[in-house]
């Protein structure tokens, strides 16, 4: 092997470390640059600060009425966080930054003990540099704490079954960490490991694969886990919001909920752009049919659970991004045992491989390159779209061009070193972090500037009445205002309903926020008063 080509030798010291302070460079710096975004990041970042306001942590509330949906961990890791950093966007984003860096420690670890060192650090540098892995762990959704407990339940699950040592104790933490799945996101975390569980147990014709005493241990640790939240709950408030909790999962898998209804190939091309650039590398893992060759079968059960995945995600009515983000571990595993293989035996990976990944790379770095000229030169974008988002003033740098351009130079420069040099790991090595650059200069320097125009009006508007004693409607969907109005309990709309707001006998000023394009109906109220538009806002005021 070209020693050139082996940038993580096995005598690389304190990998580890090496790994925390990687991601610790690239998940943690300025978290706090951009607002919350709606709908998720706000949702959650409110639950944990409601449970702040009114000291209560037992039950998940938004507008200060019971929220169904969420079990309470996450939020409870936000607050957490809030109670260190303030509440604010830092804090609410901080859990899933950690959360970023204790799962690339865990792949690397899994890694090496499955392969070596080397497979180890090349699994997580991928996982890093990948594009919705990398974001996901600079946000405030649930979806990447959920995804590490799942997969080291099955982690552990695997041990279980293959490890003739320590089955009991293997069983407790597969258990336990399918608890803190369901405590973070619900029963569908059971419910991944189950079928992935039951696939794998077909595909060795049902034989007996784990004694009763470790299905007893994994089930009681599940169970134990799950109730230190669940049993209370139910104990304080009977059985009428664990009844809602279940009701809302079923109408989520049955039904389109929120509007988010897509084509069955969503997740399928959700997961192949948003895992670039491993993505691909995965495929032929994916459609071999030859037999599991990694130690204790770990690629039969990384393809077991990336179909479980995607087909559960696929069958499910509402589709979300960010549903199928449990597929995104297994493939990035998969891509990391294909290079690998490439690698020690010196073979280039298929040229329609790489061919692919120039495409989307060279296509990636166009559209950040395109999206900072648009913004750069406003004029040019306004000549082509015409939508009252674009009046707002948003200045720009001037350079902003230069970080897609850093990647194209780099995406073109990993091509030639892999088609021509078949410096194979040195070259998506360098991809992968030069895509982790590419997305952490976008972080500070072009996503501000699209925020600015979609909902940092509404936002700084929502601020300007933080302490003051009205109530914040806004006529569309949306949780912004709880979070950036610091609403309290006596600021709740949830009481009322829409009319009252709009024409009833109101208690104290209500402050009201409507899309510009459908603002006609409230200015031909002669009560409200039109107090400014920004962007694609109008603000209305009402006095009692």
């Amino acid at each position: 092997m070209n020693y050139l080509d082996r940038p993580f030798q096995d005598d690389f010291p304190f990998p580890q470390v090496f790994i925390l302070i990687l991601g610790a460079l690239f998940f943690i710096p300025l978290l706090g640059n951009v607002h919350l975004f709606d709908w998720d990041e706000i949702n959650f970042a409110e639950s944990a600060r409601e449970m702040i306001v009114t000291g209560n942590y037992t039950s998940v509330q938004i507008n200060f009425v019971p929220f169904w949906e969420k079990p309470p961990l996450f939020f409870w890791l936000q607050a957490s966080s809030m109670h260190v950093f303030g509440i604010n966007e830092f804090a609410a984003r901080f859990p899933n930054a950690v959360c970023g860096i204790v799962t690339l420690l865990v792949i690397y670890q899994i890694g090496k003990d499955l392969y070596n060192h080397q497979f180890g650090m090349l699994w997580s540098i991928l996982y890093l540099g990948a594009l919705l892995p990398h974001l996901y762990f600079k946000s405030g959704i649930i979806d990447p704490l959920f995804n590490l407990f799942i997969f080291l339940s099955i982690w552990n699950l695997i041990k279980v079954i293959a490890q003739d040592e320590h089955k009991n104790r293997y069983a407790i933490l597969s258990g336990l960490f399918v608890g803190l799945a369901i405590l973070t996101k619900g029963p569908v975390g059971l419910l991944i490991v189950l079928l992935t569980f039951l696939v794998y147990w077909i595909s060795v014709r049902l034989r007996r694969v784990a004694g009763w005493q470790q299905v007893l241990l994994m089930a009681l640790s599940a169970f134990l886990v799950s109730s230190l939240w669940f049993g209370p709950e139910t104990i304080k408030n009977g059985p009428w919001f664990i009844s809602e909790f279940i009701e809302y999962q079923i109408r989520l898998l049955s039904t389109s909920d929120a509007g988010h209804r897509q084509p069955l190939y969503y997740h399928f091309v959700v997961v192949l752009i948003g895992c670039f650039p491993f993505s691909v590398f995965a495929i032929r893992k994916l459609i071999t049919r030859k037999k599991a060759s990694s130690p204790l079968q770990a690629d039969r059960w990384m393809r077991y659970l990336f179909w479980v995945v995607m087909i559960l995600f696929t069958i499910v009515k509402t589709k979300i991004v960010h549903y199928s983000s449990m597929a995104y571990l297994p493939l990035s595993f998969l891509a990391t045992l294909y290079i690998s293989e490439c690698i020690s035996h010196k073979v280039k990976p298929d040229k329609w491989i790489l061919y692919f990944n120039l495409v989307v790379g060279v296509l990636l770095s166009l559209m950040i390159i395109g999206l900072a000229v648009l913004l750069i030169r406003k004029d040019w974008l306004t000549t082509l779209i015409t939508h009252p988002s674009l009046s707002v003033d948003v200045p720009m740098i001037g350079f902003e061009y230069l970080i897609g351009l850093f990647y194209l130079v780099m995406t073109i420069l990993v091509f030639i070193l892999i088609i021509r040099n078949n410096l194979i790991q040195r070259g998506l090595v360098l991809h992968a972090i030069a895509l982790g650059i590419t997305l952490f200069l976008s972080a500070v320097f072009v996503v501000p500037k699209v925020e600015a125009y979609s909902q940092r009006p509404a936002i700084s508007f929502y601020q300007s009445l933080v302490g003051k004693d009205v109530y914040v409607y806004p006529l569309f969907k949306t949780y912004a205002h709880y979070f950036y109005a610091s609403i309290s309990p006596d600021q709740s709309t949830a009481t009322h309903e829409r009319e009252w707001f709009l024409s009833g006998d109101i208690d104290k000023p209500v402050y009201l926020i409507e899309y510009t394009r459908r603002a006609d109906q409230i200015q031909a109220l002669t009560e409200w008063e039109l107090l400014y538009r920004e962007g694609d806002f109008s603000f209305f005021r009402r006095d009692p």
